[in-house]
């Protein structure tokens, strides 16, 4: 009997490295979430997504989260993660696949590009969980967003309400903007 269990295991272990990698998860991920070897999992790398892994180190600064549209994407995504840990008994590698999923659809339902890769979203958890990061209420709108874990909470206003000044003037596409008072007196005539 027990090795039926192992099968099944291994069997939900591969189907969780192949979520990942369909993602696009670094292997230093499917590492640390799976109990397979490197070496099957550098074969189902291969085979999945057709290339070698990406190699070098993986994203470790928590500065990333704090620049403006990062930090927005960041905090959407980490809100759909708290969310589905309050909600779903879900396994952590599962909430992290779940919430990113959804965060890839809401960003697409917006005409945005995904600015967080699953690795960056995957780390992200962790800072969390090591209390690196946090999530901190805005005074302005109430939203959470990502945080260090000593700012000011009373006084915090997000990134969407007081935006920096030269956030969201670019004309790349796919990336958040922030329309300017003539556009917007435009937007109102029309």
């Amino acid at each position: 009997m027990a090795r039926v269990k192992s099968i099944l295991t291994e069997a939900k272990q591969i189907d969780r490295a192949v979520a990942l990698i369909h993602l696009g998860a670094r292997l230093q991920v499917l590492e640390s979430e799976t109990d397979l070897s490197y070496e099957r999992l550098l074969r189902l790398y291969k085979e999945v997504s057709g290339k070698s892994p990406s190699k070098g180190q993986l994203p470790f600064s928590t500065d990333w989260f704090m620049t403006w549209q990062p930090n927005i994407h960041a905090s959407l995504f980490l809100n759909i993660h708290e969310y589905l840990n309050k909600v779903a008994e879900l396994d952590e590698i599962d909430t992290v696949i779940k919430a990113y999923q959804l965060y890839l659809e809401q960003t697409q339902a917006q005409g945005l590009d995904p600015m967080l890769s699953v690795t960056r979203a995957w780390r992200l958890v962790k800072f969390v969980d090591n209390g690196m990061l946090t999530m901190t209420a805005c005074s302005s709108c109430g939203g959470h967003f990502v945080t260090h874990p000593h700012e000011i909470a009373r006084h915090y206003v997000c990134g969407l309400c007081n935006p920096p000044a030269r956030a969201g003037k670019g004309k790349q596409t796919g990336a958040l903007r922030i329309p300017s008072e003539r556009e917007l007196c435009r937007a109102q005539a029309q």
